[in-house]
């Protein structure tokens, strides 16, 4: 192809769902030509139907889709409603009993994703990004060091080739790209599951107010999920160890019902439901929920976002969460390079210290909570023994807190992460136990926990930038000569000398 004729964008994003449209829309409102290739046509089918409030307060204000979700009729979401840990009874914690997480902000939606990641693609076109669907990306293009752009087949079987200054691959847990990076995908031997769902009609619903909770239900084999999408729709699915793959070995009904007869709450939730056999939902899937995350996160020309970079347990919702958030890093590196505010090396350097940070966050956190369970039979008994073993588990878990590679690890800090996540658990448990005991339901224990308050710190931050902007005062680096933000949120600019 010729260099006259050749195609020339920006920014190429592989990939339409939430992580993709949310960098495409932010780069776009920026000025800058923004390609979209998917390999898919929407509206399409897709798991991950439970928000967080600062996905849809934060980040989505910032693109100015809010609006549009909070008109979309999607059930609100006050909080999480979980049978979890020593206590027999549910529990349920609420959005608004943060101070940073209040009055408007103070709830997500459940979504069908379907009809969610359409509102957010047809939103990044309105702000000026092009999409292509039902293409195959294969590869990159490279120029000696740099990837300057992508090979990809449209439904036709033609091949093409698109050029880019940089490539986003947003293509999710399935990714072709993100070996290209350079690195390896590390997996984590403590939350290596595998998840069989499906969607019923009819089923239960938690008291008001918080009939839109997820409920979260921990039995021996594992946990279920209970999404109630609609007041009629309900996403259920069973999350089982490893170990306990021949439970959804063979018929996958029989399967599943076996699941929801090990687990009485379940059963009472679906004891009037039926499982819907048509349309989108028809279906029984299988997906493993093996955590991971990629040793390289970037490299010069190309950035990998959302499940394409790391994948961390879903108990907690955070899957589109830390899509559209690893989305709003790269779409300020991108913006911010572009427009040679700070070099690339010091802003994807930022993209990746906050990304890796974020995660590192919620599987501490992750590990705290399943640590709350003292049933020494149960899954989360042998996912916790796991950490005990400092060669493996606790390297890779400082890796991701800490952001350095495992050439530069020391053993001496996992030891620490090691104490401090066993003093973390155990003052969740606390927090939860006297929480329990409160007749009137006060949260405030619960968020007197660090382990609660770190894991909603940075989002928080994210929602009052998207409302506060400049009155929320000048940013300050998160790490030692690190950036900051611009007060509008969508560039990085140079810490203070």
């Amino acid at each position: 192809m010729s260099s006259e004729g050749r195609e020339q964008y920006d920014v190429v994003v592989v990939g339409g769902g939430p992580g993709g449209s949310t960098l495409a829309a932010l780069v776009a409102m920026r000025g800058h030509r923004v390609l979209i290739l998917e390999k898919e046509t929407f509206p399409r089918y897709q798991i991950g139907e439970s928000l967080l409030p600062s996905t849809i307060h934060g980040v989505c204000r910032m693109t100015g889709v809010a609006e549009k979700l909070a008109a979309a009729g999607f059930t609100p979401k006050k909080g999480g409603t979980f049978r979890w840990g020593a206590n027999a009874e549910p529990w349920t914690f609420s959005f608004s009993v943060s101070p940073k997480i209040a009055g408007a902000t103070s709830h997500a939606f459940q979504v069908e994703r379907s009809k969610f990641d359409n509102i957010l693609l047809e939103h990044a076109v309105e702000k000026g990004a092009e999409v292509r669907f039902r293409v195959s990306v294969t590869d990159v293009i490279e120029d000696a060091e740099r990837v300057t752009g992508v090979r990809y087949t449209d439904a036709d079987g033609t091949e093409h080739e698109v050029h880019a200054t940089y490539v986003v691959d947003a293509s999710g847990n399935g990714s072709r790209l993100h070996k290209r990076v350079g690195g390896t995908r590390e997996y984590s031997q403590f939350f290596r599951s595998l998840a069989l769902f499906g969607y019923f009609e009819g089923g239960k619903r938690l008291p008001a107010p918080n009939s839109g909770n997820i409920l979260s239900v921990a039995f021996e084999s594992g946990w279920f999920w209970y999404i109630p999408l609609t007041p009629d729709l309900t996403s259920v699915g069973a999350v089982v160890r490893r170990e306990n793959a021949d439970k959804i070995q063979g018929d996958p009904e029989r399967a599943l019902l076996a699941l929801i007869d090990e687990c009485p709450l379940i059963k009472e939730y679906l004891s009037d439901a039926t499982r819907v056999t048509e349309g989108q939902y028809g279906q029984l899937r299988v997906r493993k929920d093996y955590s991971y995350h990629q040793t390289n996160f970037w490299r010069p020309g190309l950035v990998l976002i959302g499940d394409a970079a790391c994948f961390v347990d879903p108990v907690f919702s955070s899957g589109v969460h830390l899509a559209t958030y690893s989305a709003l890093l790269a779409a300020r590196s991108i913006s911010s390079s572009l427009a040679g505010i700070v070099s690339e090396e010091a802003a994807f350097t930022e993209f990746e210290a906050r990304y890796r940070r974020e995660y590192g966050v919620f599987y501490e956190f992750l590990m705290s909570f399943y640590d709350m369970h003292v049933d020494e039979d149960s899954y989360f008994w042998s996912a916790k023994k796991v950490t005990r073993n400092q060669h493996t588990e606790l390297e890779s878990f400082v890796e991701l807190v800490a952001g350095v590679s495992s050439s530069e690890f020391d053993l001496d800090g996992a030891e620490s992460a090691a104490l401090r996540m066993k003093s973390k658990s155990a003052e969740f448990v606390s927090a939860i136990d006297e929480m329990s005991a409160d007749a009137d339901g006060n949260m405030t224990p619960l968020f007197r926990s660090s382990a609660v308050r770190q894991a909603m710190q940075e989002g928080a931050q994210v929602q009052s930038r998207a409302f506060l902007g400049e009155d929320l005062g000048p940013d300050v680096p998160m790490f030692p000569g690190g950036l900051i933000t611009s007060d509008d949120g969508m560039l990085w600019q140079p810490g203070p000398a």
